[in-house]
């Protein structure tokens, strides 16, 4: 007996012993420094969300614009900004994919980008037809900031105050109220989303910033998923992307939920992905900037997180207006460029090269400011265009897709 009682206590020391040296280790482990924060600077925001920041390249003092992008794999520039600062650049072998198009690019390498109280060093742009962009927002787009900028930094977003905060890379003390998503991480983030309306479907998306819309859906993922009833309603319209132009289909979703967030009717697009850019069926489409503004975020590359806090806009209705109308900033006017077959644009008498001179009796040519007023469905809208030489005034009844 006395021997088993021996036994027991040695083995009581060493569990003890052994607990405690782990412990003691635990307590010994290297933590990794705080994240500072580096600068903060306010933001802009286009139709459908998308963030405009300003910045400067090298030693040129001239401000130029840039879109907060995490749907761009790298970081870029127009080529007309290219060609106006003479930066060297250089054909290379790599491609970039967007919804209209894929290409080769140029780069130009080894640049420094300067923010509000932030360098930026050894950035290497890729060049890009951005004249498309210039022609949506009515400002010259000077270029995209992605991946190689998120990579360095833990960025916060605040839509609220439209601040943005950048952080050195470190640990962090998320706020209360929030949630944490545990995106992929390829260049792109990827995240997880439920999408339900006949069906019910878990499905990875890209979590874009950088795209003025809700959901992006591509034609293989609506059709293998029959996430659709076949008399689900559609409407015919287009978006803009690289490469130019698309047609696409404009419907809602009964449900989408992010992470413990639903929504309900969210607009959608649904396209065909032509070029892969979803990557199906590894992917389903795209969450854009107009359901992410919902959200305030802390977005970290390093520990692959994104954390979202419900902010003011959480309840904001969506925008089902529909039109069928196309216009762009054409050499400072604004010029319809296309009009959807059967479209209340059509309807009303729309004309592509038709200048539209005022948005009920606004004479300021804002672009931005004509979009917001045909984001009303039931109402009428007086515009007056100018054709052949002539006035015109057309009434347009702005028509739901909901």
């Amino acid at each position: 007996m006395i021997v088993r009682r021996n036994d027991c206590l040695i083995l009581l020391f060493l569990t003890a012993f052994l607990s405690f040296s782990c412990f003691a280790r635990a307590q010994e482990e290297f933590v990794q420094p705080s994240a500072k924060l580096l600068t903060s600077f306010h933001f802009r925001q286009f139709s459908g969300g998308v963030i405009l920041i300003k910045g400067t390249l090298n030693d040129v003092k001239d401000s130029l614009n840039f879109i907060l992008d995490t749907g761009s794999g790298g970081i870029s520039l127009d080529s007309q900004t290219v060609a106006q600062l003479k930066l060297p650049n250089q054909l290379s072998d790599k491609t970039i994919r967007g919804i209209a198009g894929i290409r080769k690019v140029n780069f130009s390498y080894n640049n420094t980008l300067r923010l509000p109280g932030l360098r930026v060093d050894s950035l290497n742009f890729h060049i890009n037809d951005y004249d498309i962009l210039t022609s949506v927002y009515g400002e010259h787009i000077d270029g995209i900031i992605g991946y190689s900028f998120f990579n360095r930094y833990i960025v916060k977003i605040n839509y609220d105050s439209l601040l943005i905060q950048v952080y050195s890379k470190g640990s962090m003390k998320y706020p209360k109220g929030g949630y944490l998503l545990k995106p992929l991480l390829v260049n792109l983030l990827i995240q997880n989303a439920r999408i339900t309306d006949q069906e019910d479907r878990m499905a990875r998306f890209y979590f874009d910033t950088g795209a003025g819309l809700c959901l992006l859906l591509s034609t293989d993922f609506v059709e293998d998923s029959t996430l659709f009833s076949p008399k689900r309603k559609k409407v015919s319209t287009q978006v803009e992307g690289l490469g130019g132009k698309k047609q696409m289909q404009l419907t809602t979703v009964k449900s989408f939920r992010l992470g413990p967030y639903r929504f309900k009717k969210v607009p959608a697009y649904i396209f065909d992905d032509e070029f892969n850019v979803t990557s199906y069926p590894y992917l389903g489409g795209l969450i854009g900037n107009d359901l992410l503004r919902r959200f305030n975020v802390i977005i970290n590359y390093e520990k692959r997180d994104i954390y979202i806090t419900p902010n003011s806009h959480y309840r904001d209705l969506f925008d089902y207006s529909y039109t069928g109308l196309n216009f762009y900033v054409v050499n400072n006017e604004v010029v319809i460029t296309d009009v959807m077959k059967d479209s209340p644009a059509q309807k009303a008498g729309f004309l592509p090269d038709d200048i539209i001179m005022a948005v009920n009796n606004n004479f300021t040519k804002n672009i931005q400011t004509y979009k917001t007023a045909l984001q009303n469905p039931g109402e009428k809208i007086k515009i007056l265009v100018y054709r052949n030489g002539q006035p015109l005034m057309l009434t347009l009844k702005v028509k739901s897709i909901d």
